[in-house]
């Protein structure tokens, strides 16, 4: 393994600034860079002052600004990571990577393949660190699912099936803004959002998507992104794949299974819910809870990458084929 460029200790912290403090690094990810020994959290950005200071002020961190560029060329600050919503990630994430410092990027890594392609060259050609907050694939709970799969539990994998459908919310229906549903940032509407997370694990549990294809529409009219998008592919290992994804039924629903030879696995990815394996030999439930905040494993495995202990589950390559999965699926590619 090659040594690590990029030391650091309790006494010397590695130095990040974020880049974006709305909801998402309010309890998931931004408690957990500063509760991570060696890690500290020194410097935060949102374009609206008040929210930055009130949000700087809550989380103990020393400086705010509303202005992206001061955390990025801030001789002080060391590694940045970017909670901002996925159409300003490649804006954002070349300036980072000009800048030399190591960046993780709030999934989707972008709005499209060729955005998240042109941030991975960009980190590639100099070296640099690039993670994807992907952070399903440092959590326990699937970690038990991939070992099950691993220690050839279910036997040969034949299929995976996910089922994910709500209603629409407040939001939704009053059609205020939302960037979540606008086409211009996110075509595939809440697919974006959710279903990349899910994709992603696929790829990780089962090996990678080698080819998909889905169709997509507007079937409620309240948002101009996709409200319905349905999906086949394949793994490299050649196990198939189903998905459904729907944001306007009546009925909330987070269900995956996995179909083996011998057996099969059933959990969520989104929702709060036990893991089950049945097989011959009976049938197990676990429940693992995940970390009060989220991203807790995930930043512990940047650490352990920066310092030379092993590879990121979720490095930008990953996080760049789970965006060409995504627009294979969206008819983009």
């Amino acid at each position: 393994m090659a040594e690590s460029r990029f030391h650091f200790s309790e006494e010397l912290p590695l130095r990040w600034g974020v880049i974006g403090c709305g909801s998402v690094a309010e309890k998931k990810s931004v408690p957990a860079y500063k509760n991570t020994s060696g890690f500290r959290v020194d410097m935060v950005m949102r374009r609206n002052s008040e929210k930055a200071e009130d949000y700087a002020k809550r989380h103990h961190i020393q400086e705010w600004v509303t202005n992206a560029d001061e955390v990025i060329n801030n001789p002080n600050i060391d590694a940045v990571y970017l909670a901002t919503p996925p159409d300003t990630h490649k804006l954002y994430a070349l300036k980072v990577a000009a800048a030399g410092k190591p960046c993780c990027v709030e999934k989707p890594m972008a709005p499209n393949y060729a955005d998240s392609l042109a941030i991975f060259e960009a980190f590639e050609a100099k070296g640099i660190p690039l993670f994807i907050a992907y952070y399903r694939r440092s959590l326990p709970r699937f970690l038990q699912i991939k070992q099950w799969l691993d220690n050839g539990r279910i036997g040969e994998v034949r299929h995976i099936h996910w089922q994910k459908t709500k209603a629409p919310n407040e939001i939704d229906l009053s059609k205020q803004y939302n960037w979540r549903t606008d086409a211009a940032i996110a075509k595939g509407g809440y697919f974006d959002d959710l279903a990349s997370h899910g994709l992603d694990l696929f790829n990780f549990l089962l090996g990678d998507i080698v080819e998909a294809k889905g169709f997509a529409a507007n079937q409620l009219g309240l948002y101009s992104a996709f409200d319905s998008v349905s999906a086949n592919w394949i793994h490299n290992g050649g196990a198939t794949g189903t998905g459904n994804w729907n944001f306007g039924t009546f009925h909330r629903t987070d269900k995956v299974e996995i179909f083996g030879s011998e057996g099969s696995i059933r959990f969520a990815v989104l929702d709060e819910a036990p893991i089950e394996l049945e097989s011959a030999s009976g049938h197990q439930v676990l429940e693992i809870p995940h970390p009060e905040h989220i991203q807790e494993f995930h930043v512990e495995n940047i650490k352990n990458h920066l310092m030379g202990n092993g590879e990121h589950p979720s490095t930008g390559k990953k996080g760049l084929h789970t965006s060409w999965v995504m627009d294979k699926i969206l008819g983009s590619l």
